[in-house]
């Protein structure tokens, strides 16, 4: 099997740091964010794995590189324009080659090991498993109805759900799913949906099954959810709260709730709300959630919080 990642989009709801680090590639608990998506690959044994890219595909290529130092073998597919995430998938045909495959949204992050659902889509032969969790409003959401653990039909942001399930960001496909892509229509927003897809599956008889996660799952899109799964990740400090780091913080740093820093310049870098940060230099491409005292320069950053410069 192999792994096939979503990372084609523009991150515009975390500009305008996002104009200059693409979201994939942004500091999560002081790892790259997509660093989480490759360890629940390996943990399911994949570890050859297509990264979609867009506008963004020559930062991807640096960033990530060959996949060698995350212990997984990368392999890029460029998507020309954003026309939905079948659309995306499409393009990773030659990639997929015949195999079966996971699907993975890059926005997702799970707390836990995936790989009970790829033991579950490979023993029951399906043509399709997606990742389903029991949410408080699923009209947010593409719902499943089931039968059992058979999914009966998809609706898309639906006002009256008539189930509680909603679809989770990963999708386990066969190589029927192929033959679907050609037929799809664009929907009323102007794209190919990957539900469509599946709902022609089920229209074609197909079995399709869902996978009930009871884990944290976190859609690291928004400033709001982006900080909770910081925050989430690095139990909330990561820096001591005593810490008084002094020189440059050039690499990806998540900066805690209580700490106190001072240093002459701060890049690339997350600070949560209670942290107090004096920086005598520049802040360059952070997110900044927190009180920050700065007598430099602040370029390319996202401000949620009081702060003084």
């Amino acid at each position: 099997m192999k792994g096939l990642i979503l990372a084609a989009g523009k991150g515009s709801r975390l500009y305008p740091i996002t104009h200059l680090i693409p979201k994939p590639l942004l500091p999560l608990a002081n790892r790259v964010t997509m660093e989480y998506a490759f360890d629940r690959m390996k943990e399911m044994g994949i570890t050859e794995i297509g990264i979609v890219v867009g506008e963004n595909e020559a930062a991807m290529r640096e960033g990530l590189g060959d996949g060698s130092k995350f212990g997984v073998k990368l392999s890029f597919v460029r998507q020309p324009e954003p026309k939905g995430l079948a659309h995306a998938v499409s393009f990773a045909e030659e990639f997929v080659a015949g195999d079966s495959f996971v699907l993975y949204l890059g926005d997702a992050i799970y707390d836990r090991s995936l790989a009970e659902f790829k033991d579950k889509f490979e023993s029951s032969g399906c043509a399709n498993l997606n990742l389903v969790m029991a949410v408080e409003d699923p009209s947010r959401f593409g719902v499943a109805n089931v039968e059992g653990d058979r999914i009966v039909k998809l609706v898309e942001k639906p006002k009256n759900p008539e189930s509680n399930l909603a679809m989770a960001g990963l999708y386990f496909f066969g190589p029927k799913i192929w033959s679907i892509f050609p037929t799809l229509q664009p929907s009323a927003r102007g794209e190919y949906e990957i539900t469509d897809a599946i709902q022609t599956l089920i229209d074609q008889g197909e079995t399709v099954l869902a996978g009930e996660f009871k884990g944290t799952w976190f859609d690291t899109g928004t400033l709001d959810s982006y900080l909770e799964t910081s925050f989430f990740l690095s139990g909330g400090d990561d820096i001591d709260a005593s810490a008084n780091v002094q020189g440059n913080t050039t690499s990806p740093v998540v900066i805690g709730k209580e700490a106190t820093v001072s240093c002459n310049s701060i890049e690339n870098s997350v600070v949560f709300p209670g942290a107090v940060v004096n920086v005598s230099g520049n802040i360059k491409n952070c997110i900044l959630a927190g009180p920050v005292t700065a007598e430099g320069d602040l370029e390319n950053q996202i401000i949620h919080g009081d702060w003084q410069g």
